[in-house]
């Protein structure tokens, strides 16, 4: 009898110590944070270009620069847009309103598979057809001259 509840309570043991193994893992999977090397640099796609510099504390010094190119009678020209400001990350994301933007304005950039993946909601006053949205690939990871440089 005594033996029978020394393994009941050993099982009941094991069984906790997988349960809280897995919390544990779990956990330490859905912590997504970036580093700063991860995000410092200039990142670019066709027409656009990130340069972002890490400050600490969950904050991000933001500069976007894009441009949205169209043919006219009188040639090609294009029409520009670019706003500045500190975005707050969490994990793997950060929050992004340029200074001076409508109210509407947020832009979510989303640091994944040495990637930054951007969305882009509301007007953010860039011009027309110029949009901070798209896949950007990183082609320096070194500090970034910012126009306030």
């Amino acid at each position: 009898m005594l033996r029978n509840s020394i393994m009941q309570r050993t099982w009941q043991i094991w069984v906790l110590c997988l349960a809280a193994a897995s919390f544990v893992t779990t956990q330490a999977d859905s912590d997504k944070s970036v580093t700063a090397a991860q995000v410092n640099g200039t990142w670019k796609t066709k027409g656009a270009e990130f340069k972002i510099w890490a400050l600490g504390k969950q904050r991000l010094q933001i500069e976007f620069s894009g441009a949205y190119e169209y043919k006219t009678p009188q040639g090609p020209t294009a029409n520009e847009g670019e706003g500045s400001g500190v975005a707050t990350i969490e994990g793997d994301t950060a929050i992004f309103k340029p200074e001076g933007a409508e109210e509407e304005c947020q832009i979510t950039l989303r640091f994944t598979g040495g990637k930054l993946v951007v969305t882009q909601t509301g007007i953010c006053g860039f011009g027309h057809n110029v949009s901070a949205a798209g896949t950007y690939k990183k082609v320096s990871a070194r500090k970034p001259k910012f126009g306030s440089d």
